[in-house]
């Protein structure tokens, strides 16, 4: 595509004191946040409404946090003191757990207050990634499926980019909110919004 067009756009920027210069494309940048926005507006609204069917109205027995808090992490954890104290308040963390996600997930889907929800979304996914290790720092910090990452690390980085490129904007609520009189009058506002 001819620099001179449009859709064709020059990042220039620093990363680690070196500046860098690269070529995209703000057509497929624009579908490609659109499409992950959408993929992790899904992960938040399955988990939370399964939480929420299995929890059910008339099924008190459900789903809850408790069997992870108590036997998914490790005692070798570093982080097993957290997860005691969350279990010692399930009354609170299950239904922030559950219902959170649903909320984090409709706001990822229709893009409102969308910073806010990668924010929450990006610390409900490092919680998760802090609770699945097996081991601590000497033994390399293992979790289920390797050393050090799993797919929670990976939504959290996820949620980050979409995040600081503002996604909430393309196809969501949040342009028209940034739009509102109030957010005009209180533009720190924006800093939720994007």
């Amino acid at each position: 595509m001819d620099q001179d067009s449009p859709a064709e756009r020059t990042l220039e920027t620093e990363l680690f004191g070196k500046p860098v210069s690269f070529g995209y494309s703000e057509t497929w940048l624009g579908y490609s946040m659109v499409g992950l926005r959408l993929l992790m507006a899904w992960v938040f609204l399955q988990a939370g409404l399964s939480k929420l069917a299995s929890e059910g109205w008339t099924n008190p027995g459900g789903w809850s946090a408790e069997g992870f808090l108590v036997h998914g992490v490790n005692e070798t954890n570093p982080f097993s003191g957290l997860f005691a104290f969350f279990t010692d308040h399930l009354w609170l963390v299950e239904p922030m757990v559950m219902y959170g996600q649903i909320a984090i997930g409709l706001a990822l889907l229709f893009g409102v207050f969308f910073r806010f929800a990668a924010l929450c979304g990006g610390l409900q996914m490092l919680l998760f990634w802090l609770g699945a290790f097996e081991g601590g720092f000497a033994a390399g910090l293992p979790i289920a499926h390797g050393y050090v990452f799993d797919s929670s690390f990976v939504y959290m980085v996820l949620l980050f980019g979409l995040g600081a490129w503002g996604a909430g904007r393309l196809l969501g609520l949040d342009a028209r909110l940034e739009q509102s009189e109030i957010v005009q009058m209180n533009p720190q506002l924006r800093y939720l919004l994007g």
